[in-house]
């Protein structure tokens, strides 16, 4: 009888490998450690979030989540390596961000599609982006920069922290809306973008807040922000919804993994890192660095990237956008 019992197993995972071996998979996940790709340097509000969701989630899962930094490439090498490298087990995940999204639109030759390339996990939170001027500059609200800029075409310049970034699609966007001529200038990050209003190198800054604290000395006025609403740390800063504008834009960012992981897996990493992500730890990091909530379960995560996908490849061809 136990023979037979035996053989007759045997036999299932023989004809039916295929069930058999995911649902062991599911059964052991995880049995050794998780890295955790951020594709930032270490420091940053991003790799902040995610250490601290790392952290938490890892007593959750009984096993360490162990972040790892893979820098350059515009924030792009970690899904780089996950498109060609990693397998699909659940022991590798990152940041999925939407350059990460846009980038197979304004490149010659599309590195991957961010929509049916990935496992998507769950998505998180974003930003708070916001327009700043030079506080002792003409310029005291959203209404007078636009005046400015319709009396100026071209004059008005604003900073960002680099081109196609999801801050100078809003701007072109914003631009358009109001048929006034801005100028792009670019800057290698949103720290450098916000002292070089103070110094007078640009007019604004178009940026996450950075330029937090040089609003809090004084130094720079904030005009609006972008969140849908009012942020506590500058209550005096309109959003563009109540300048007229129906937007809010944060850039949301969340986890994936390699195309193909196992949907048992992935249910069991959207469950740790959902409870992470909402724990005292993690909310009080997100407050430190002002990153509004934007938690998505997996399918609407799925869905949020496939939308998004869209939206891009959309202001990729009507700004003719490319990098290469």
């Amino acid at each position: 009888m136990l023979r037979r019992d035996l053989l007759a197993v045997t036999g299932l995972a023989a004809a039916g490998g295929s069930l058999a071996l995911p649902a062991l998979a599911q059964a052991t996940y995880p049995d050794r450690p998780i890295r955790l790709i951020v594709p930032w340097p270490p420091g940053g509000s991003a790799d902040a979030q995610l250490r601290s969701l790392g952290e938490v989630a890892s007593k959750a899962l009984g096993q360490q989540v162990v972040v790892e930094n893979r820098t350059g490439a515009s924030g792009t090498l970690g899904a780089q390596f996950m498109h060609t490298q990693a397998k699909p087990d659940g022991y590798v995940i990152s940041q999925m961000h939407l350059s990460i999204i846009r980038r197979p639109f304004i490149v010659r030759n599309p590195p991957w599609n961010a929509v049916t390339d990935f496992s998507h996990i769950i998505g998180l939170c974003g930003w708070l982006f916001g327009v700043v001027v030079k506080a002792d500059g003409p310029i005291k609200s959203w209404a007078d920069y636009v005046a400015y800029a319709r009396a100026n075409p071209g004059r008005l310049t604003y900073a960002t922290s680099g081109i196609a970034t999801t801050n100078h699609l809003a701007m072109e966007e914003l631009s358009a809306r109001e048929g006034i001529e801005l100028t792009h200038v670019p800057y290698r990050a949103s720290n450098e973008a916000a002292v070089s209003v103070v110094s007078g190198e640009v007019m604004s800054v178009a940026d996450s807040s950075a330029w937090g604290p040089l609003v809090e000395g004084g130094q720079l006025r904030c005009i609006c922000i972008w969140a849908g609403e009012r942020s506590t740390r500058f209550p005096d800063a309109p959003t563009l919804k109540e300048l007229g504008y129906d937007l809010v834009i944060t850039s949301p960012y969340g986890l994936s993994g390699p195309k193909g992981m196992d949907p048992g897996i992935v249910r069991t990493l959207h469950d740790a890192l959902k409870d992470a992500l909402f724990s005292p730890a993690n909310t009080a990091v997100r407050a430190q660095f002002d990153m509004p909530l934007e938690y998505y379960d997996t399918a609407r995560y799925q869905d949020f990237v496939a939308r998004r996908a869209a939206y891009e490849q959309q202001m990729a061809k009507k700004l003719n956008l490319r990098i290469d």
